[in-house]
Formats: structure tokens, C-alpha cells, sequence
């Protein structure tokens, strides 16, 4: 494959490589390793268009098969080569196979296919298919459904079809690409109050509002592709084309897309490429019979971890699914990009199990699967050719250079990369440590250590450090006196040091992220409590599996002053562009004094995490001038004390030291756990 590419894209990959060498050195001993990767992306693009079509008219796989209405018939396709036999099964045959809805293959193809009249089936009918393999038949429900429907009395599910007379009219274009994705991070089933399911429409209705009045810009809705198990939270997909109905039906998603673009939000969903459930009937596992028609045959065909599914990349057919996945979201429910779920997972055969990623050597070696790299450049390259403003995020926490770093610059083509260490450093320092140990030094390196030529978005906490299990930062911080202490009147020391520090660390995320900042939904409040799915465990109720809203609307508790802190700070730096300013100056930092300050744009952000100590006439250095207060985390807005005169103008001194020349400084009152923000005017 590799004799298939010609001098000019032979010529291209060096330039591209070039590119990569020069802002990272480190990679110049693996240049032969990177020469390889980039041609095995190229000879694979021309192995799968066969030199006649783009990669993205390639990644078209759902207009081919599943169940299609054409002008006079139906026609539904189905990719199976370990069948001998596959029927169409549903009430429109009693559920049995039927020589009428027998499919016929298509040569040796491994692809069956059966066109049907109009009449013999309808809209919102349930069918499935009936798959004959050697030794065995089972009922399956087919890979490209774009609906599933769950009998809620047996918990059973099918495929659905959905066909309406009248297709769904979009109404809003998408806005503009944000230029710093501030990202709202959602679950459309337990964004609600009740104790139940929340809907796409409930959803569209009530929460789309709270995220624009917040301030983000970007909405990403997690567990979008269907799921059997609820309580997976999205991560065990079975059906990847189908959006999960639980919530409602295609329409009403489209619905919800649609306002939030009328409402300035770009979307992005939960792409999970990285596995698959391990479920047969209602899955791909063993489709047609056999262990390995969409995994890898053997042990590595299964992630013990996670009790799923493991991809194999290296097949024309595996890679014809997903890159169709990847265009068919964008296509047909006009979602602005994506966050690919487990990176790491993917793009090792040790899938990042207990292993920490210390050298250059982890990122080139036999533990690479370069078959999942190859099927992420491709990926990013379709939906940028399709929608050139899409956004592509990877989680990945090992820190492979080039990922997030453009095509045309030999990187993998992600936009950016979750800055996942911070998240974990937080819960640990909150966890292990009190806060009057927390090492300022460390703090800072953690917070600023990332790629200089890869953009990354930062967050404070994560979803997962909400699951049962454990517990989020305010409820790790306020322990059990979240219960009954929440009242602004009440004086409890140990929440008053629960929400100074909470505004501290969101606000010290955001000033020192690279490229963009990400909140879970009800973390900017913090909502008091962790996230506990319906199971056996705990009488499958819903208790914690929703988001108490009437917490933060009420003006008389706590958690109001949060949300306020939280949409002036996601405002301030809207306001200043401060994470389009790449250069952050650290002007001081005091292990002693548990004091730290920088400049970032035209922002001083000064911290003092002192639990006790407050300093009336600290020494900032700064850059020459004066400077105006424009966020005090202190302020009784903000449920602190209001130790400081609200608006202050700050000048700069100079003074002299052992005969250096002259160097500004401010001289600012730093009460304990509180944050300052001046402007320079």
C-alpha cells in the first residue's frame, strides 16, 4: 500500500512532519515512527475510496444501509457475512420469519438486502431481524436503526420505524463557531426536578434558557446514542445510529438542537467510538453469529474493564460504520461537532489500564494500535471536509503529541484535548490534603502544564466525580452540613470555607485554562449531591438521578450566590477574551502565604488560599499603571464577606531594592480565601 502514493503526497507527509518536528523537538527521535502513522492514513483513504470518490461521499454508509423509503418501495440492507439466512421480523410477519421478508445477498458482498411495497410496512412499526448462522439463529436488531423503541412493561426493545409524513423543518441556522468554547456539559434525562426521566422537550423548554443566561456558548449533551442500560450514563451504546428515545422521539431532538442554535449555543454530543455494549440482541456482539464481524476475535475483542465490546479498526466495514456514524449526526440532526468518548481506550492495545504515560517512548511503541489512530485522522478529516466549523474534542489523558493538532500540520486533526489531569488534581488535593497544605508551587505547575501547540479545554471537576461512588467538589468540601447550613443568614464555618473555596478553584480553572473551560450541569451551583442511576442497589429510584433547580432559585440559600459567582465569571472572561491571550504571567506565588498571582491579557488575577491569614498590604508586582477591581469572590453577592470596597482603583508603586532599578508593585488587601480580579486601566 504504501508504492500507492505519489511523489506529491509522499512530499506532503515530509512537510507535514517537518512541521511537527519543529514545534516539538522531542519527536525528532521518532520521525520514522510518525513517517509511518501519516502514509498509513494516506494508503488507507486510497484503500477505501479507491482513488474514485472523497473519504467523506465514502463515509455514507447509512444512505446505503438500513431501512430506506424510495418512491415506490421500501428497501432495507444489512452488512452480515457470517449469515445464512436473514429475515425481516415484525407484527407485520408475527414476529416469525417469513419467507416474504426473506433477504437475498448481494454476491459475495457478505451485504443481504430485501426491497418491499409501501403498504407492507408503516410508520412507527417494530421489526427486527432474524439472523441464521452456522450452528445457531438468534433475533438481532439492526445496526443501522435509527430508532429503538423500549416496551417499558418488558423491558424489551426493537427497532422502530420512524417515517413521518412530514419531515422535520429546521428553522435556525448554526451560529457562528465560537472562538473559546465555554461548554455546558448536559444529560437530557436527569437535567430535571422530578424524580423520573427527563425529555428532549422538557429539556428545550426549561434548561436551554438557564445555560444561555449562564453564559456558555457551547451545549454538549451526553448519553445522545442509544443505550439499553440507563444507568451507563450514555457510555454502553448499542444502537449508534439511533438517538436514545427514552428521551423522545427524533423530532423533539432535532427540536432541542435547533432552539439552542436559535439561541446562540453550538452543539456537540457524546460520540463513543471506543466500545461497544456487549449485549447480542439489542448490540452488535455477535450479530451474525460470529465474536469478530465488528470486533477484534479473542481477548482483545473485549475491555474486561468496561465489560464491552472492543472495535476492530483495521476492517474496511468497521471503519465504513463509524466514519457513516460520524457524517450521519452531522447530516441529519445538524450537530456542530463531537466529543470522542475514551481516546486512550482506543488508541492502545493496554487501553490505558494502570499505566502512567511518563516519556516519548509510551507514545511509539507495539502498545499503539495504529489502526485506531488511523480511524481518528480519518474521522476528523470527514467531519471537517462536511462541516469545516465542526469542533472535535478528544478525551484522552495520556498526552499523545499530535492529536489535537491540526491535519495539515501531521497531527490527528483534533480541535482540542481535555486538560483531564486537572479534574483528578483537584479531587485529590480537596480528598487528601487540607487546603493550609496545599502546595501553591504545585498547584501552579498542574494548572498550567499542558501542550504548547495543542489546544486544550480545562475543567475544575467532572461528571464521573459525581457518580455514586464518590462525591463532587462542594459536597467533598462541605461534607454533610450541605444539608442544613445552606441558608445565607447561617454563619457554619465549615461552609463558609465550602463555598470560598469552590469559587476559587472555578475561577483559578478558567483564568489559567489553555483554549477552553467546561462545567457539568448544576457544578456552577453546586448542587449538593452525587449521581446515583436507578439500579437494584437502590430500589431503582430516581432520587439522584435529576438536578434540584429550586436550589439555585431561591435567593435566600447559598447556592444562589454560586450560580452568580459563576455567571459573573464565565462573563468576565467573554468580556476580556482572556483565554484568547496565550500568554500567562505568573507575578507571584507564595508557598507560606498560600498566595498566588498572574496576569493574563489585561486581567490581574490575584489568589490568597490562606485559610486564616489575611494580608492588609500585600506586594503584587505588576506591569506599570493603575488598575480597577472588577470580581471580588468576597463580595455578599457572592456569599462572602464583603471585606473590600467594592470598585477599587489600584496604582502601582515603585520601590528600590538593594540598589536594582525601580519595579511596580501594587500594595492590595488580601483577606483569606478570596480572589481578586483588577483590570489595568
Amino acid at each position: 500500500m504504501i508504492e500507492s502514493l505519489s511523489k506529491t503526497q509522499t512530499k506532503t507527509i515530509e512537510k507535514k512532519i517537518s512541521q511537527l518536528l519543529l514545534k516539538d523537538a522531542f519527536l525528532i527521535p521518532y520521525r520514522q515512527h510518525l513517517q509511518q502513522r501519516l502514509r498509513a492514513i494516506e494508503t488507507t483513504a486510497i484503500a477505501l475510496t479507491r482513488g474514485n470518490t472523497s473519504i467523506q461521499d465514502f463515509a455514507s454508509g447509512h444512505e446505503f444501509f438500513g431501512l430506506h423509503r424510495k418512491t415506490q418501495s421500501w428497501v432495507f440492507r444489512e452488512w452480515a457475512p457470517y449469515a445464512e439466512a436473514v429475515f425481516l421480523v415484525g407484527d407485520f410477519s408475527d414476529w416469525q420469519p417469513d419467507a416474504r421478508f426473506a433477504l437475498k445477498p448481494v454476491t459475495n458482498t457478505g451485504v443481504w438486502e430485501i426491497q418491499l411495497p409501501l403498504e407492507s410496512i408503516r410508520h412507527l412499526a417494530l421489526y427486527r431481524l432474524n439472523v441464521f448462522w452456522p450452528g445457531g439463529n438468534g433475533n438481532r436488531i439492526p445496526a443501522y436503526a435509527r430508532r429503538i423503541h423500549q416496551d417499558m412493561e418488558t423491558n424489551i426493545f426493537n427497532a422502530q420505524i420512524w417515517h413521518p409524513e412530514t419531515p422535520y423543518l429546521w428553522q435556525h441556522p448554526a451560529p457562528e463557531k465560537p472562538a473559546v468554547p465555554l461548554i455546558y456539559e448536559a444529560h437530557v434525562g436527569m437535567a430535571q426536578e422530578k424524580e423520573g426521566i427527563g425529555t428532549y422537550a422538557e429539556f428545550a423548554e426549561h434548561i436551554l434558557p438557564r445555560i444561555v443566561s449562564a453564559g456558555y456558548n457551547t451545549l454538549q449533551l451526553m448519553a445522545i446514542q442509544h443505550h439499553p442500560y440507563y444507568g451507563s450514563f450514555g457510555y454502553h451504546v448499542s444502537s449508534f445510529f439511533a438517538a436514545s428515545s427514552r428521551f423522545g422521539t427524533p423530532d423533539e431532538l432535532k427540536a432541542l438542537i435547533d432552539k439552542a442554535h436559535g439561541l446562540g449555543l453550538y452543539v456537540l454530543i457524546d460520540l463513543v467510538h471506543s466500545h461497544a455494549v456487549s449485549n447480542e440482541i439489542e448490540g452488535l456482539s455477535r450479530f451474525d453469529g460470529s465474536e469478530y464481524q465488528y470486533f477484534h476475535e479473542g481477548p482483545r475483542g473485549y475491555h474486561h474493564a468496561w465489560d464491552s465490546r472492543c472495535f476492530d479498526y483495521g476492517k474496511p466495514q468497521v471503519l465504513h460504520f463509524l466514519l457513516s456514524n460520524c457524517r450521519f449526526w452531522l447530516d441529519e440532526y445538524h450537530v456542530d461537532g463531537f466529543r470522542f468518548d475514551g481516546v486512550t481506550s482506543m488508541i492502545y492495545t493496554h487501553h490505558g489500564l494502570s499505566k502512567a504515560f511518563t516519556c516519548y517512548d509510551d507514545y511509539f511503541n507495539p502498545d499503539v494500535d495504529l489502526d485506531a489512530l488511523i480511524y481518528l485522522a480519518l474521522a476528523n478529516r470527514i467531519i471537517h471536509n462536511v462541516r469545516p466549523n465542526a469542533i472535535t474534542i478528544a478525551e484522552d489523558v495520556s498526552g499523545m503529541p499530535g492529536l489535537a493538532a491540526p491535519e495539515a500540520q501531521g497531527g490527528i486533526g483534533f480541535d482540542y484535548r481535555f486538560a483531564m489531569g486537572l479534574p483528578d488534581f483537584w479531587i485529590r488535593l480537596v480528598k487528601e490534603q487540607p487546603d493550609e497544605d496545599w502546595h501553591m508551587g504545585r498547584l501552579w505547575h498542574e494548572l498550567t502544564n499542558r501542550r504548547r501547540d495543542e489546544k486544550t479545554i480545562s475543567y475544575a471537576e467532572a461528571h464521573d466525580q459525581a457518580l455514586v461512588g464518590d462525591q463532587s467538589l462542594i459536597f467533598r468540601l462541605a461534607g454533610e452540613a450541605i444539608y442544613a447550613h445552606m441558608r445565607i443568614e447561617d454563619t457554619h464555618i465549615g461552609i463558609d470555607r465550602a463555598v470560598a473555596l469552590h469559587k476559587m478553584i472555578r475561577l483559578i480553572t478558567l483564568a489559567t485554562a489553555g483554549n477552553g473551560y467546561l462545567n457539568f450541569m448544576g457544578n456552577e451551583f453546586g448542587h449538593p449531591e452525587w449521581i446515583d442511576f436507578p439500579r437494584s442497589g437502590n430500589g431503582w429510584s430516581y432520587r439522584y438521578a435529576r438536578r434540584q433547580w429550586h436550589l439555585v432559585d431561591d435567593p435566600e440559600l447559598k447556592y444562589h450566590q454560586l450560580c452568580v459567582f459563576d455567571r459573573e465569571m464565565i462573563r468576565l472572561s467573554k468580556s476580556f477574551l482572556i483565554l484568547e491571550y496565550a500568554n500567562i504571567v505568573l507575578r507571584h506565588e507564595h508557598n507560606d502565604d498560600k498566595v498566588i498571582a498572574f496576569e493574563r491579557g489585561p486581567l490581574l488575577f490575584v489568589f490568597n488560599f490562606h485559610p486564616n491569614l489575611s494580608f492588609p498590604d500585600y506586594h503584587i508586582q505588576a506591569t506599570p499603571g493603575s488598575y480597577q477591581m472588577v470580581l471580588d469572590s468576597d463580595a455578599n453577592r457572592f456569599g462572602g464577606h464583603n471585606r473590600r470596597l467594592a470598585d477599587q482603583t489600584h496604582h502601582t508603586l515603585s520601590q528600590s531594592d538593594k540598589g536594582s532599578n525601580a519595579s511596580a508593585h501594587l500594595s492590595l488587601y488580601l483577606p483569606a480565601r478570596t480572589a481578586i480580579v483588577l483590570k489595568k486601566i
